[in-house]
């Protein structure tokens, strides 16, 4: 995974007013720190935050970014560690990105992507994606865009865990080996439900009415 340039720019106010202020403008208050850098405040343009979103989920997308200051600039590896929202628009309140060493592994998690046919789906059978991310440990530039898994095996009843996936290179899978990914189940385990369902809405109307007949004989 290649790193994503985005532009920010070094802030010095701080306060609700300020912040305030700059998400009217169509700027994100922002904050970079790590364990070897002194919190620096910044600001993104909204419209380049949502481009950068677009390649990948929060916490997924290796960010390189470029800080402009007093006409001089400066580029820091960086992570999105937080981005806060408000509960009812959905505009973006604050992010929080997070210093990354390139020479470090780190904790990530990546989109799982099926591909073929499972057979058993051409037999009737049901395709279920139990986990659609699985946490992964690498090094920032090996991050994968998607954790590819061929189903065309899969007959009804037929499962893939955790640990039957293989990935290239020294990149290992965090979540446990029996967690189930994807699995393939029979139609009938759905209709077997249905007919107990509508017994019971039955049951209810043959009261019901018992209720209003008794009801009008009184």
């Amino acid at each position: 995974m290649e790193l994503i340039d985005l532009k920010t720019e070094k802030r010095t106010e701080t306060g609700n007013g300020p912040a305030r202020r700059l998400r009217q403008a169509g700027q994100i208050p922002a904050v970079y720190y790590g364990p070897n850098t002194k919190p620096i405040l910044l600001s993104v343009n909204k419209n380049d935050l949502e481009t950068v979103l677009k390649t990948g989920g929060v916490g997924q997308v290796i960010l390189k970014l470029v800080i402009q200051h007093n006409g001089e600039t400066r580029t820091m590896p960086a992570m999105i560690k937080e981005l806060q929202t408000h509960p009812v628009s959905r505009n973006f309140i604050h992010i929080d990105f997070y210093e990354i060493n390139m020479d470090r592994k780190i904790t990530v998690k990546v989109p799982v992507v099926t591909t073929g046919v499972a057979k058993g789906v051409e037999l009737g059978g049901i395709l279920q994606t139990v986990r659609r991310e699985l946490e992964v440990e690498c090094l920032p530039l090996e991050v994968p865009e998607s954790i590819v898994i061929d189903i065309s095996d899969l007959d009804i009843g037929d499962s893939i865990h955790v640990g039957k996936i293989s990935l290239e290179g020294d990149i290992e899978i965090l979540d446990d080996e029996d967690y189930t990914v994807v699995t393939v189940v029979s139609p009938r385990l759905e209709e077997a439900e249905a007919p107990e369902e509508e017994e019971a809405e039955e049951g209810i109307t043959e009261e019901g009415e018992e209720s209003a007949e008794t009801g009008g004989e009184e």
